[in-house]
């Protein structure tokens, strides 16, 4: 285990509500796990994209070789970039569709958060999380509210951390350290269109909610038939 957090570990730890457990974005979480790999290692100078070499898929992500990549994690997520160029798009949901579980494990290795398992009704077993280093998530918070309230410039993961957020569309859940407002709202817009793996997250986030909201509006108009 690595002793520095990943910024995907920092991401799902702060979506995580330090009362429920609940993960803000299940439904897209894949997206914004695999936008916070790429831009991991695009900050580690492990891959790199050029404005105007773009796909059907996005832009295309390049691996650089000659720079190591030590974490086993980032290690996985280079080796697909490495196999051969692909969108950007393509690559959130190859790098992403596995992530969740393995980004929890290694948030309850590290202690920061509980795992705990329980039968309900005698007969169906839960799994239910908790955040257990609630220290560790309130400083990413401080870092971001100081970004996005407090008008601070932030470093790189943490703007990275903030983009990633707003992409995801969870902003509005942190509203209890973050105060909601349209200020905050455009100030994260800023920091998501600076960072291209999480201007792709809100594409694949959005793409996919038309695509909800559009097949429920078809089931609707077929049972009013």
């Amino acid at each position: 285990m690595q002793d520095e957090m990943l910024i995907v570990e920092d991401l799902l730890l702060t979506l995580m509500d330090d009362r429920s457990g609940a993960i803000a974005g299940e439904g897209t979480l894949y997206y914004t796990l695999g936008g916070a790999v790429l831009s991991e290692l695009a900050l580690r100078g492990n891959v790199t994209v050029a404005e105007g070499d773009t796909g059907l898929t996005g832009l295309k992500v390049h691996a650089v070789s000659g720079r190591s990549v030590t974490d086993p994690l980032l290690q996985a997520a280079y080796r697909k970039t490495a196999e051969r160029t692909q969108g950007v798009q393509t690559l959130l949901v190859e790098i992403g569709g596995e992530l969740r579980g393995t980004v929890l494990d290694r948030l309850v290795e590290r202690g920061m958060v509980s795992r705990e398992r329980k039968r309900r009704l005698g007969l169906f077993h839960t799994t239910s999380l908790s955040v257990a280093n609630t220290r560790h998530r309130a400083e990413v918070l401080r870092e971001v509210r100081a970004a996005l309230v407090d008008g601070r410039t932030p470093g790189d993961r943490t703007a990275v951390l903030i983009g990633l957020i707003s992409a995801s569309g969870s902003l509005p859940s942190l509203h209890r350290t973050i105060p909601w407002s349209g200020k905050v709202y455009e100030r994260a817009k800023e920091f998501e269109k600076g960072s291209w793996g999480a201007d792709a997250v809100n594409t694949a986030v959005m793409r996919t909610l038309m695509a909800i909201t559009a097949g429920s509006t078809v089931a609707a108009t077929t049972a009013a038939d």
